[in-house]
């Protein structure tokens, strides 16, 4: 690593307790793991750990200590630090206890909680918003361009002759490539779009024809069912993506890079967005199994609002728990005209659609009325995004995110839930990892806040929230 200008040379990582997004201090995880302590140690950095911040997840006091961190009491901790990690926002009490012009590390979520959010400013504390740092520019895998150009080869046809409206898409299968292929699908708006068990039947498809197609990768899709060759009879349109990338994939894959400039941000640089759907998908379909016991849960209803990287990890979950067809919903499906069709006869909504900032509050997707009129009685409904009384949602009844406390709550006899931290059911230690390895790679490698925050990179400055001071 190559010697780094440490302007943080004090760092304190702070132990989760009772918080306004914390009720009963549920929230077990630490924002860094022992080992990771240790590579900030090796840097040249002094790390002050609060007794006990690893233990909900496994991590012992010992494991710090061995790691070069240095133990302190929660009294101390926040005395005389440079920085303060943490992996969820402060509680109020211990905002009087902070440094004036220090530095605040953690999911800051300042659009939720305003009320601490004045409070920071007023002491004058430098906050640094987790969840608002962004790769940039943004990378671009060879996966990634092979996923979008190919659903652009396959839908270039319907564009063109404006057929795209009336065309219905089906992904059959699950891998990288496939979802990055159903996200490039979606944006381009067509009738309808699902993804389909690689082992479905012919027999159990319900649209064939030329206003359909059937987007699959051969590269891991065992056809024993015969399944293309009966489609291709039906006159439906077919695209193997790996075909694709075997005659045109080099020569596609040139092209966009040429023609396409890098965005100047990509996406968020800590995150668990698939484990947050995966979570909230598990979650969804266990209370399902609850409530309705003769459901042959194969053949549930499920629709998935979005296709963004949290709403593809619901996706995956409900593919993995072996549900055969999923309605993915995108801006054409998700419009007031349409919206209902899918909502009725439905076991499990998800919703993953964020909302940009001017029309929460203001517009939703699943409203009060779906809830009471069009969704079934005994069903779910599954908010990802969750939000506030000042940050709503795209679920009208999600006033508040829920917590551990009080996971769901019923209404119209409808069960709605919109946890905040879905990883921290049956995730947490798993997630604990993965933010910890993204939280030391943005402070001393790839974006090396730890230098100061007058030589912040274009994608942390947009997250400091609130300073500099």
């Amino acid at each position: 690593m190559e010697k780094l200008s440490i302007k943080f040379k004090n760092v304190a990582l702070v132990k989760e307790i009772e918080s306004p997004e914390n009720p009963d201090g549920l929230e077990k995880r630490v924002a860094l793991t022992p080992i990771d302590v240790g590579l900030l140690v090796e840097a040249g950095i002094k790390v002050f750990v609060e007794y006990g911040a690893g233990l909900g997840v496994g991590f012992k006091d010992e494991e710090y200590l061995y790691n070069g961190a240095i133990l302190e009491k929660a009294e101390k901790i926040y005395k005389n630090k440079d920085m303060i990690i943490k992996f969820k926002g402060p509680s109020l009490e211990s905002i009087s206890d902070m440094e004036n012009s220090c530095t605040l590390f953690c999911m800051a979520h300042f659009d939720s909680f305003p009320k601490r959010a004045k409070m920071l400013e007023n002491k004058q504390i430098n906050v640094i918003a987790m969840e608002e740092i962004l790769e940039s520019p943004k990378v671009q895998s060879y996966s990634d361009i092979l996923a979008r150009t190919g659903m652009c080869k396959a839908l270039k046809i319907f564009i063109e002759n404006d057929s795209i409206k009336d065309l219905r898409v089906f992904v059959i299968g699950k891998n990288e490539r496939l979802s990055g292929s159903i996200r490039r699908a979606g944006t381009r708006n067509p009738k309808s779009l699902n993804m389909l068990q690689a082992n479905i039947k012919f027999e159990e498809l319900e649209y064939l024809g030329e206003n359909t197609l059937y987007f699959y990768d051969s590269s891991e899709f065992n056809d024993f069912n015969g399944l293309v060759k009966s489609l291709k009879e039906e006159n439906c349109n077919i695209f193997d993506l790996h075909k694709f990338e075997e005659d045109y994939a080099e020569e596609a894959i040139l092209e966009y890079r040429e023609t396409h400039k890098p965005f100047e941000f990509g996406l968020r640089r800590i995150q668990c967005l698939h484990v947050t759907g995966q979570a909230g998908a598990r979650y969804g379909i266990k209370l399902l199994k609850e409530n309705k016991p003769d459901l042959d849960i194969s053949t549930a209803k499920v629709v998935v609002l979005g296709y963004g990287n949290v709403a593809r990890g619901a996706m995956h979950e409900i593919y993995n728990k072996g549900i055969k067809n999923i309605n993915i919903l995108g801006r054409k499906q998700t419009s007031k005209d349409r919206i209902e069709e899918y909502l009725k006869d439905v076991d499990l909504v998800i919703n993953g659609v964020v909302l940009q900032k001017e029309i929460r509050g203001i517009t939703y997707l699943v409203t009060n009325d779906h809830i009471k009129r069009v969704i079934p009685k005994g069903s779910f409904v599954i908010d990802l995004v969750g939000g506030s009384v000042t940050n709503r949602s795209a679920v009208e009844a999600v006033l508040n995110c829920t917590y551990l406390t009080k996971a769901h709550f019923v209404q119209d006899e409808v069960t709605v839930s919109a946890l905040w931290g879905w990883p921290m059911l049956g995730m947490m230690k798993e997630s604990t990892i993965k933010y910890s390895s993204q939280i030391v790679d943005v402070l001393i490698r790839r974006e090396k806040i730890i230098e100061g925050l007058d030589t912040l990179s274009i994608g942390v400055k947009r997250a400091l929230v609130c300073g500099p001071f």
